[in-house]
């Protein structure tokens, strides 16, 4: 069993050398990880050594193989310098899945499909109501809770793809690396993660062919927070 931070610096090299074909630096690995120093990188590299998940290459500079990967390996591997999420998938038809009526009331809950939200360049705010969707409670936990269809591509490095449906729990304050939806300026939502830098709020994307977008803290309404997601086939 690995640690998160096991976990996520293994994805991390695991992305980079099949994109690159070489192993990420320790200042791109302490930078994705978000750690203060490289020491807890080689911590990490050391304990993912002893566990049979990571080979050091000798007389190779930036050698690093990976040996195999955890059965739970399906999340996409931090970006750089933000912290991951990992979002909890159910992967299946155009329509959600439904329990048995009998066992509905305890597997399941519908919760309403309030519209599209934009993970690029903010589109209009939230609609209202379009139906109501069953969502297995497994995904849930307490809170209020709604759906939103992803429109954009911004946020594909954290996992979350162009038409999943993201499952968001209510909420009107969220921790700085969290991903919410956020209201800007009262008129258009986005689906983002948040940080606080100051008195300002930074909405980041999780693709580097966006642009962080900075704003006064009274132009921004957090409106939830996402926990989990649908990815639907046609």
């Amino acid at each position: 069993m690995l640690t998160r931070k096991q976990h996520e610096l293994l994805m991390f090299i695991h992305e980079r050398i099949k994109e690159t074909g070489v192993s990420p630096s320790f200042d791109e690995m302490k930078e994705a990880l978000d750690l203060a120093s490289k020491s807890g990188i080689h911590r990490l590299i050391t304990a993912l050594e002893e566990r049979g998940f990571l080979r050091r290459l000798p007389h190779r500079a930036r050698a690093l193989e990976v040996t195999r990967l955890p059965e739970q390996a399906t999340a996409a591997a931090p970006a750089r310098g933000r912290a991951p999420f990992q979002p909890q998938v159910i992967e299946g038809a155009r329509k959600l899945p439904s329990a048995p009526a009998s066992d509905a009331a305890n597997d399941v809950r519908e919760l309403p499909l309030l519209g599209k939200i934009a993970a690029g360049t903010p589109i209009a705010a939230i609609q209202h109501e379009r139906e109501r969707l069953p969502v297995p409670e497994a995904l849930l936990g307490a809170g209020e809770h709604y759906l939103l269809e992803i429109s954009g591509d911004s946020m594909i490095d954290a996992g979350i793809l162009d038409g999943d449906m993201v499952i968001i729990r209510k909420a009107d304050t969220a921790s700085s690396g969290e991903i919410v939806v956020a209201l800007v300026e009262g008129e258009e939502a986005t689906l983002k993660r948040l940080r606080r830098k100051g008195a300002s709020i930074a909405l980041e994307p999780a693709n580097p062919r966006y642009e962080t977008r900075i704003f006064g803290p009274d132009q921004v309404e957090v409106q939830g927070k996402l926990v989990g997601l649908f990815r639907r086939y046609h």
